[in-house]
């Protein structure tokens, strides 16, 4: 279960002993940490609470480890004034499922913004008339931000090295049986 699915995988993610990071918000934190911008200590806003990203991720950067120790708030389309806590954030992980939804009124200056979101929209200009973008206003809001991760570019590439991080370890476990 190299995507870290798995009920028991799961479960042991929320107790801190992982045996398989999930892919993507593993991805997430490495990009971060790797980028200079450990979220220990700081205010991270998880826009989303998804099975595969939201959940999970809220899970690692609540851990007491490296690349974790953040205070963490997830919020998502039930929660009254989004933008209020979305301006609260040192740290933003758009991961809605919703092309460009978070706008730059909706961020801090010198926030850190980690964009997740795959959308394709109709674009007449772009081979095939589409192209992707992410559930950040990238344009507007990079003009605030410290740091912005770009779609695609971002974190994809980090989910594809984080699974084949899984497998390796899947196939070290299996040697040891």
């Amino acid at each position: 279960d190299v995507d870290c699915f798995h009920p028991t995988n799961v479960g042991l993610v929320l107790i801190g002993r992982p045996r398989f990071a999930p892919a993507t918000p593993a991805g997430v934190v490495e990009l971060l940490l790797r980028s200079g911008h450990d979220p220990g200590g700081k205010d991270v806003v998880i826009a989303g609470r998804s099975n595969i990203v939201g959940k999970p991720l809220a899970a690692l950067l609540m851990q007491k480890a490296k690349g974790a120790n953040a205070t963490v708030t997830v919020v998502h389309s039930g929660t009254r004034d989004l933008p209020a806590h979305t301006r609260r954030a040192e740290v933003l992980v758009a991961a809605m499922g919703s092309p460009r939804f978070i706008k730059a009124d909706m961020v801090r200056d010198g926030v850190v913004v980690i964009d997740v979101g795959i959308n394709r929209i109709a674009d007449a200009t772009a081979k095939g008339g589409y192209r992707t973008v992410g559930d950040v206003d990238f344009d507007a809001v990079r003009m605030k931000a410290k740091a912005i991760s770009p779609v695609p570019g971002g974190v994809g590439p980090m989910t594809i090295a984080m699974l084949l991080t899984n497998t390796v370890r899947a196939a070290e476990l299996l040697g040891e049986a």
